[in-house]
């Protein structure tokens, strides 16, 4: 029987191995540590009691019993979706898919994942999505402060200076909020597998403090999961493509629904490091709808003289209508967009029908390009290494699809990204076999 070891990680500081014979990987005695910001609470006396439990392993002791048995699950907590995957076998399967938003109907009842998103159209200020941003941060932070001028729902000081969310004139929590859709995720899981489940590996971002991390973990516990492990998400991404497997730099891009990532890990035999992290936490696919909304906003003025910029029912709906043009526009050159009843006025009813083009949309979103352009080229000069120097380019998230974002990263890398798992999919794919391949 194969040995197994689960180091538990420490925020995002993970040391671990796996003596494999069968699986994902036939490797032995293999050792992985990615290291992130030193806020996170990793130190020496760790390593050696981690390091220990390893060599044990190596000289073949049994140390299984460390070891989690039951059903575990893999989540990406993301700030658009939650997405929940199992192994089976030994291939990693997504079985769940939500969006990250919690909408309030009345005081004290709401609605999580798919069918929040439905009503949140009909209650647009009591809809709480983009969560991940508030979780462990302070209210005077200037992040938190450029959030409240583009949600539309209502962020507050809590008395120590944290931030709460409000609803009805009840306040919550962000992480009360983040408990609600992790428990649908839990639920989802359980339904597919047939049997309780509690055990868990989350992601997280790279750039994450030790406080943010106790935040996720929290919510987690509040859902009845207990998080083993945290797997950050571009540890976690390299793991869906196979590159625990070899030596060499990997470049991970991850342009998910609100920031974008760049992230140069290296890794030699049994030892992973980042040797660069930059984020741009303001850069996501919201905000390339954001530009879809503006044009059309500006066109509804220019052909109406409405101006529907304070209108939170029609900002919703029509920021609904951007972000299926922009899906539809990854694999088409043109896309109708087409809204009855947008607004009205003196004379009647306005509707909304447009013809929206690729190009035109490129267009619109250049300067968000520009700035994919720019962190890349950060993260790059960080790292002190060329763009030849990068061994394999991994594009993560949604965005990746655009073909615009896609040419960008091929400019700046000089090749194309890797294409062979869903970039939507990649971060929970690995979370969920990361224990099987050995690497938590």
């Amino acid at each position: 029987m194969a040995n197994r070891i689960l180091l538990s990680s420490l925020g995002g500081q993970v040391l671990s191995c796996r003596s494999l014979t069968t699986g994902y990987a036939k490797t032995t005695s293999m050792i992985s540590r990615l290291f992130c910001s030193k806020t996170a609470g990793y130190d020496n006396t760790n390593r050696r009691i981690m390091s220990s439990t390893f060599y044990r392993a190596y000289r073949g002791e049994d140390v299984s019993s460390e070891f989690f048995d039951n059903k575990h699950i893999g989540i990406d907590f993301g700030a658009t979706n939650v997405c929940v995957a199992v192994m089976e076998g030994n291939y990693a399967k997504v079985i769940h898919t939500s969006p990250s938003l919690v909408t309030y109907l009345e005081r004290g009842k709401f609605l999580s994942g798919t069918q929040a998103k439905w009503l949140s159209v009909e209650h647009p200020t009591n809809a709480f999505f983009g969560i991940k941003r508030l979780l462990g941060r302070k209210f005077d932070d200037p992040d938190i402060q450029k959030e409240m001028k583009v949600v539309p729902y209502n962020i507050v000081r809590d008395p120590n200076g944290d931030v709460l969310v409000e609803a009805y004139d009840l306040l919550y929590s962000p992480t009360s909020i983040a408990h609600s859709t992790l428990q649908i995720a839990k639920a989802a899981a359980e339904s597919y597998i047939g049997e309780s489940v509690f055990k868990a590996i989350i992601t997280f971002p790279a750039n994450w403090t030790l406080g943010q991390v106790q935040c996720i973990h929290q919510a987690g516990s509040w859902a009845g999961l207990e998080l083993q492990a945290g797997a950050t998400e571009p540890f976690a991404a390299a793991i869906a493509y196979g590159f625990f497997k070899k030596e060499g730099r990997i470049g991970v891009f991850d342009l998910g629904g609100k920031s974008f990532k760049a992230i140069i890990l290296e890794s030699s035999i049994g030892n992973t490091i980042t040797r660069s992290s930059c984020t741009d936490n303001f850069l996501g696919g919201d905000d390339f709808d954001n530009a879809i909304v503006e044009y059309l906003v500006s066109e509804i003025k220019r052909t109406e003289a409405i101006d529907l910029t304070n209108d939170i029912l029609a900002i919703h709906r029509l920021r609904d209508a951007a972000e299926k043009a922009k899906i539809e526009l990854s694999s088409t050159l043109e896309t109708e967009i087409y809204l009855p009843f947008i607004t009205t006025d003196a004379s009647g009813a306005k509707h909304l029908n447009i013809t929206l083009t690729r190009s035109k949309f490129e267009s619109l979103a250049n300067n968000l390009i520009e700035r994919i352009r720019n962190t890349c080229e950060k993260c790059l000069k960080n790292a002190g290494i060329t763009a030849k120097e990068v061994d394999e380019v991994l594009l993560v998230g949604g965005m990746a699809r655009v073909p615009k974002v896609q040419e960008a990263v091929t400019e700046i890398l000089g090749r194309e990204p890797s294409k062979g798992v869903n970039p939507d999919e990649a971060n929970v794919l690995g979370a969920a076999a990361a224990i099987e391949v050995g690497l938590f």
